[in-house]
């Protein structure tokens, strides 16, 4: 079968690969019919997270069911199914605590030996271990190309919002206005979120967050500090949600928070970075980080989409083939795009 496949940092390449079997009695086989190029692939594309030469890419799919294991009770042969971007075995102690990102057994898509080995989704099948846990039927009236936010986009936005503890009437910032950043901005707004500052320094980002129902802010054409803290009464804001990964964006957040407030990031780090202890002690910040819990919030997601409280479409900017993902990549990259949809 069609795969697209890293081979070098900035280098993507669609070649044959040997399809899927079934390896387990818990697995699935999807057939691929949407699957999405996301900020964590770039990462992979710049070299910040290594894997082998050759390996499969993508985590984000929405497909249909072709065929499952003895012991595969949720999902059915010719069923329309979305799946989380990474497994989870249902059974671990982490599992059984909800934290399901930290399942022992956890696989990601896409993201080579060191996260599970487990070939991607931006091909034209794909094996799902675990399904029952990995796996949600996709409802009647969510697109595939809409089904797929829900297994990694929307939900670690969702994620973002609910790890801050977001409560009706605050003050909320987003920093990064990428899909992950605006999808957070939908969130806030859901969760009752009196005020949203979108930071970022693209136009049409800023113009999209706007859209939303955000107040934006341009990274550097505004003092983002001083805004936000006028806006605020001088306090700064309740949560700041850092979707960037990197340690500016996290030390600007520490200087929007407020005292006793939240940071919530979820922008990927994959390098050192040094905060200001200091300021974050003297004002009683929580912190939280990590990959987000999108099994754990997945079936909330598919329904607050499914009733039109939170809508990815406008994110969706192109639309390509899996024989144009080396263009693909590099449009993303270029930052031309905000969201990819790839069919085989």
């Amino acid at each position: 079968m069609r795969a697209l496949t890293f081979q070098a940092p900035g280098e993507v390449r669609v070649i044959d690969v040997p399809a899927p079997e079934l390896t387990g009695p818990g697995d699935a086989i999807v057939r691929v019919q949407a699957s999405g190029v996301c900020g964590s692939d770039l990462h992979i594309y710049h070299g910040r997270v290594r894997i082998e030469p050759g390996f499969v890419l993508g985590h984000e799919l929405v497909g249909t069911v072709e065929q499952v294991g003895d012991d595969v009770a949720r999902v059915s042969v010719g069923d329309r199914v979305l799946s989380c971007f990474h497994t989870a075995c249902g059974s671990c102690f982490y599992c059984l605590a909800g934290t399901y990102q930290h399942c022992t057994r956890r696989r990601v898509f896409g993201h080579g030996a060191a996260m599970g080995n487990l070939p991607g989704a931006q091909a034209e099948r794909v094996l799902v271990p675990d399904a029952d846990m990995t796996l949600r039927l996709l409802p009647a009236g969510v697109s595939e190309e809409l089904g797929l936010f829900a297994g990694d986009v929307m939900g670690t936005g969702y994620h973002a919002i609910a790890a801050g503890n977001v409560r009706p009437g605050d003050a909320v910032a987003v920093l990064g206005l990428g899909p992950v950043g605006l999808c957070a901005v939908q969130a806030a707004r859901a969760a009752g979120a009196a005020a949203v500052f979108a930071v970022d320094s693209v136009p049409a980002r800023l113009a999209m967050a706007e859209s939303f129902g955000a107040t934006p802010v341009h990274l550097t054409e505004q003092d983002v500090a001083s805004t936000i803290v006028a806006a605020t009464a001088g306090r700064g804001a309740d949560v700041v949600v850092e979707a960037v990964g990197d340690a500016a964006a996290l030390g600007l957040a520490l200087a929007l928070v407020r005292p006793a407030g939240a940071v919530s990031v979820v922008g990927v780090h994959a390098e050192r970075a040094q905060v200001h202890m200091g300021l974050m002690w003297i004002k009683g910040v929580t912190m939280h980080t990590g990959l987000a819990n999108v099994i754990g919030h997945v079936d909330r997601v598919l329904a607050m989409m499914s009733g039109g409280v939170l809508d990815p479409g406008p994110l969706v900017t192109h639309h390509m083939s899996l024989d144009e993902g080396s263009e693909a990549y590099a449009i993303f990259d270029r930052r031309e795009a905000l969201k990819i949809i790839l069919a085989p």
